[in-house]
């Protein structure tokens, strides 16, 4: 939500539990607010209650951390803690936005009331990973799509992770700043998945020698293309 200097606000229900029980601060406290939209906001606990939590927003502090590189992820949906440790991860490496994707060998099924409360697990997951590790633009968790529409929508420099592929990561180049990943569920992708990605224009790359579980080929060319490109080796 939109802040303002001088605004006094009310914490959310988690928010003010961490601020009242975890950390135990009390009136008069400094702390600092981000709201996802780039940038810190310095504030001053003004109440602590069993109701509520109240902050008076100080001033706005101007911080950037995110990746000159935009990176995009589309991420075959996975079994539980294997999705869930994806998704924290991938923001603390960089990621601008991850898509949910249904593929062929998914062994998850998303449907209705299901999908919906599984995105607002995934967007909790990406808040407290930006918490943690510094950044003040929350990356976008997207809702949950099938591979083949997705693939079609996407732009510039396109791969998708394939144990098989000749080409490695080294051999290409973004464009205009922007790397989209398509990375398979447990099982990878079926032949008919290959050939839907190709057509529409992503490259098949190869991570190494090995063949790597889902959650780690995801991460390995998410830390990949930020050494190679964005700012893991600044």
């Amino acid at each position: 939500m939109p802040l303002a200097v001088q605004e006094t606000i009310e914490l959310d229900e988690d928010c003010a539990h961490y601020v009242r029980t975890v950390l135990r601060l009390k009136k008069a406290y400094l702390v600092v607010l981000f709201n996802g939209l780039g940038g810190e906001y310095q504030a001053e606990i003004i109440e602590v209650s069993r109701k509520q939590v109240l902050v008076k927003i100080l001033s706005f502090v101007e911080r950037d951390v995110e990746s000159p590189l935009q990176v995009l992820l589309g991420l075959g949906v996975s079994r539980g803690e294997r999705m869930d440790f994806a998704v924290q991860k991938s923001v603390e490496l960089g990621v601008a936005q991850i898509t949910p994707l249904i593929t062929d060998h998914c062994v998850v099924q998303l449907k209705g009331d299901k999908e919906s409360n599984k995105i607002r697990h995934w967007q909790k997951i990406s808040q407290h990973a930006s918490e943690q590790s510094g950044r003040t633009v929350m990356p976008l968790i997207d809702n949950v799509e099938l591979l083949a529409d997705w693939v079609e929508r996407q732009s510039g420099l396109k791969v998708f992770l394939d144990p098989f592929a000749a080409q490695t990561l080294q051999d290409l180049k973004p464009e205009d700043n922007k790397v989209t990943l398509l990375a398979g569920p447990e099982g990878g992708f079926s032949e008919q998945e290959r050939d839907i990605a190709k057509q529409a224009g992503f490259i098949p790359v190869r991570l190494g020698p090995r063949i790597l579980r889902t959650e780690t080929a995801a991460l390995s060319a998410l830390t990949a293309v930020q050494v190679l490109w964005g700012d893991l080796s600044a």
